[in-house]
């Protein structure tokens, strides 16, 4: 493993370096791994799997006729690729366990019975295993239970892979029956193509995923967009206007700059109003938030949070609320304006931005 300095603290991380896609297929030579679930990570892991050349099957429920329909269309065939979750289990020798959360608990019952003895049960999320007093999932005794969590979609980890990126995940093991737990997870994490791969445990892993979706990642963005959105709205800017100032500048220009160079660098390069209005009004918001992110946390380490989502996403009538949820969304203002942006956007290929250019969002005039 490499050592990488973190901000001051020294952490090991495994790179494609110690751990190569070549000993990748070496350590799992003689597996069969079938991903559960063709649904949000199921198909970018099978494809991916399936690219580097590892022997991949996908079980995935016949009650779900569109991701059943979507395995096919990718290339997996009924009867030798493409089997019902149980006969998949039953041929693995690694499964991947990629339902939701919700359909983890449901079906568990399917895929206990059907575990080869030394299978290496594999979750891209600790919930099932870390709450398993309200799941009921308890692994048997006679499995390896190990963790790869990339940290992206499922579509950026596909679209990573193609572009030859790759995706940075973690990964933990929880039980190490066959002793080779550890080999077969980084293996794994390898395979599903991962950058590199970060040392965690599935407790703290689902914590920090359940804080990071609920905050920054989603829903702090979301609700903080929404909320500036509607103060520009309420004083007279347009919804043009509004958006372009909330949302198009932070996701196509802002945000990208960040990641390629980090806030300091975009601080030091963008107007001189732009710049110390941010660095003025940065700690007020973090004064503001700080509470809620304080509850969040609190939340998610009480097991609030895992009951609610078990109950709510585990109702029948769950899809019917959730496709009325989004196409609220859908239907507001903002994102209404925001599909206006987005189809009068340059189709061309995007000039890259030189590291000394000022005047970031278009403010160069402050």
């Amino acid at each position: 493993m490499a050592i990488i300095d973190f901000g001051g603290t020294k952490e090991t991380v495994v790179t494609r370096k110690e751990f190569s896609l070549a000993k990748a297929r070496k350590v799992l030579k003689n597996e069969t791994i079938a991903i559960i679930g063709y649904g949000v990570q199921g198909p970018a892991q099978a494809l991916n799997l399936r690219d580097n050349g590892f022997n991949v099957i996908v079980g995935q429920s016949k009650k779900f006729m569109k991701d059943w329909n979507r395995a096919k269309k990718d290339g997996f065939k009924p009867g030798e690729t493409l089997f019902e979750i149980e006969e998949a289990v039953s041929k693995a020798t690694v499964v991947q366990y990629l339902l939701s959360d919700a359909a983890q608990k449901i079906c568990w019952p399917q895929i206990k019975r059907n575990l080869q003895e030394g299978a290496a049960l594999y979750f891209s999320h600790g919930f099932s295993i870390v709450y398993s007093d309200l799941t009921k999932i308890i692994a048997p005794e006679n499995v390896d239970v190990i963790l790869v969590a990339p940290k992206g979609s499922g579509l950026n980890v596909r679209r990573n892979f193609l572009s030859g990126a790759g995706i940075n995940s973690s990964f933990a093991v929880h039980q190490d029956y066959t002793g080779n737990a550890e080999e077969r997870c980084m293996a794994l994490g390898i395979g599903i193509g991962s950058g590199y791969l970060f040392p965690t445990t599935f407790e703290k892993e689902v914590t920090s995923d359940l804080v990071g979706e609920r905050g920054i990642l989603m829903g702090a963005l979301a609700g903080v967009m929404e909320a500036q959105y509607d103060v520009l709205r309420k004083n007279g800017h347009s919804p043009s206007e509004a958006f372009n100032e909330t949302v198009e500048e932070l996701t196509q220009s802002l945000i990208r700059l960040v990641d390629e160079n980090g806030m300091d660098w975009m601080f030091g390069n963008c107007s001189a109003t732009a710049q110390r209005g941010a660095l003025d009004w940065a700690p007020k918001f973090k004064k503001a938030t700080m509470p809620v992110f304080k509850d969040l946390y609190k939340a998610v380490k009480n097991k609030d949070e895992a009951k609610r989502v078990l109950k709510v996403c585990g109702a029948k009538n769950y899809k019917e609320r959730l496709d009325k949820e989004l196409q609220a969304i859908h239907d507001s203002e903002m994102w209404q304006a925001g599909a206006a942006s987005r189809s009068l956007r340059p189709k061309g290929k995007a000039k890259e931005i030189a590291k000394g250019t000022k005047g970031i969002g278009g403010r160069a005039g402050n």
